[in-house]
């Protein structure tokens, strides 16, 4: 157990027998009456948003969760396949939820799960990623009127704007929880 005036952003919590993650936290000491703490949380099974206001010596059960690596199998309609590449132990997480993160994984590469009760229940996706860009328009010479920028296919699936001059087969970092072309990766 832990008093609400000692949460901090980025801890699991258990409310309402489901964990949490706090996203912020702010912490209000009015004038007249008690200090309390305003939390905004999100679903680590279900991604639902949830709102909590804490007195500060309130009790919350923190939850055990942690991270484990595991290597992307595929997806099916219901969920994603992971293994760990150690004990070979297979796992699947449930794609409800998760739909936004299929198109930023890539078959083979190594993710971290994070696990509730030995069961994944959410995929942590690094900050950015290398994708080959797979289906690339021409750039038309003189167009420039839109920004200079273009549609592009990637090797997920993912379509990204990026700048004129990137063709297919080239390289480029993504930024996996904007969606936005970071630059062009040389190799």
């Amino acid at each position: 157990m832990i008093k609400a005036g000692a949460i901090s952003k980025g801890m699991c919590l258990l409310m309402k027998d489901e964990p949490y993650l706090v996203v912020e936290r702010e912490f209000v000491n009015p004038g007249k009456g008690s200090a309390f703490v305003r939390l905004r949380l999100k679903g680590l099974r279900n991604g639902k948003g949830l709102q909590e206001t804490m007195k500060t010596n309130d009790s919350v059960e923190e939850a055990d969760v942690y991270e484990r690596d595991a290597q992307f199998l595929f997806a099916d309609a219901q969920s994603y396949h992971f293994m760990d590449s150690e004990s070979f132990e297979q796992f699947e997480v449930d794609a409800e939820g998760l739909e936004n993160k299929r198109l930023f994984m890539k078959e083979t590469e190594t993710y971290k799960l994070i696990m509730w009760e030995g069961t994944a229940i959410d995929i942590e996706l690094p900050t950015k990623v290398v994708y080959t860009v797979v289906d690339a328009p021409d750039a038309i010479k003189g167009d420039t009127v839109t920004g200079a920028t273009k549609m592009v296919k990637l090797e997920t699936g993912l379509e990204v704007k990026v700048p004129i001059f990137i063709k297919q087969g080239e390289r480029v970092l993504v930024n996996t929880e904007s969606g936005d072309y970071v630059e062009r990766v040389n190799s």
